[in-house]
């Protein structure tokens, strides 16, 4: 016992920091509450993304089903416009019904037409196929023609226009 009373006690480590145990519990209670922080964001972050992604699930599901659809209405298209014979005007009438109803479906799920005919190319829902000088009535960068008709779904292009864009001539280009 006369060796702790003037002080020549055992004698700390050198590896062993000696801390206050207060400090350590302050320090490891920060650090916990910092981890419970960014735990709690990383989960408003996940539900955040599941209800986005569950929303967009909901949007776009009928895409697929969209795009099967659209080949069938642009022949339906063709065989209504090739049709001359009087004599079909029922088939006619029939075919033009059937269209209509594809189209009614496909516009409650939120597929619409892009109009394209006489716009200025668009190439986030066009596709230019060709171009052609300019004619009266059609400045350079517009729509010609619609060679293949294009949809979106909501705001998500289904399927592009395809198009014929009018050129600028020679002439207004070597102003």
């Amino acid at each position: 016992m006369g060796e702790e009373a003037n002080g020549s006690g055992p004698e700390p480590d050198e590896h062993t920091e000696i801390e206050d145990p207060l400090e350590k519990m302050e320090a490891e209670i920060s650090r916990l509450e910092k981890e419970l922080q960014y735990s709690a964001a990383e989960m408003a972050n996940i539900r955040q993304r599941s209800a986005r992604d569950k929303s967009d699930a909901v949007k776009y599901g009928a895409s697929s089903l969209s795009r099967k659809i659209l080949p069938l209405i642009g022949s339906l298209e063709k065989a209504v416009s090739n049709v001359d014979d009087a004599k079909s005007d029922a088939f006619l009438n029939g075919l033009k019904m059937t269209l209509e109803g594809f189209r009614a479906a496909l516009n409650s799920e939120g597929v619409t037409h892009i109009d394209a005919v006489g716009k200025v190319f668009d190439p986030t829902c066009m596709e230019a196929i060709a171009t052609v000088p300019a004619i009266d009535g059609i400045e350079p960068g517009g729509v010609v023609e619609v060679v293949e008709e294009g949809y979106m779904l909501h705001e998500r292009v289904l399927r592009a226009a395809r198009v014929i864009v009018a050129e600028a001539s020679v002439d207004e280009s070597s102003d």
